[in-house]
């Protein structure tokens, strides 16, 4: 299974978040330089992850993001699933429906497939993802100066 770029830059907005020191808050714009995408993109997966009760926002001249409690022990499965939303990994049906929709039984296997994928995720948490070596590289990661 593939998962969307959207989706990756969520997971790797919250990894980054979750090697912080306490206390310590980042900006949309410096996890956006620091992973080397648009500011754009970074902000409405960052605002994704707000709704989902990831991420807070403090605001204020000394504001930025931080995890949540939640944010820190959450499920990388429900993290993912949540990101990617209720997609099916074929679309079967639509403006161009496939011939075979009434006995095909490839819909259900990839059904099957992409649930055992979310399981494999479900055994992990998103402190599990930073753990060493990731979280050093991650800590690593600066805003590239010209």
């Amino acid at each position: 299974m593939r998962l969307t770029k959207y989706t990756d830059l969520a997971l790797r907005a919250v990894m980054r978040l979750a090697v912080v020191d306490d206390g310590e808050l980042l900006t949309t714009r410096e996890i956006a330089e620091a992973m080397r995408v648009p500011y754009t993109h970074m902000a409405k997966a960052i605002a994704h992850l707000k709704r989902l009760g990831v991420v807070e926002a403090r605001r204020g001249r000394n504001g930025g993001l931080a995890l949540t409690g939640t944010g820190r022990h959450a499920g990388v499965g429900r993290l993912v699933r949540a990101l990617e939303g209720n997609r099916e990994v074929v679309m079967c049906d639509g403006d161009d429906p496939c011939p075979l929709a009434g006995g095909c039984r490839l819909r259900r296997a990839l059904h099957e497939a992409q649930e055992a994928f979310y399981a494999s995720l479900d055994r992990l948490a998103v402190q599990d993802l930073v753990a060493s070596p990731t979280g050093r590289v991650l800590l690593s990661l600066s805003v590239p100066h010209d």
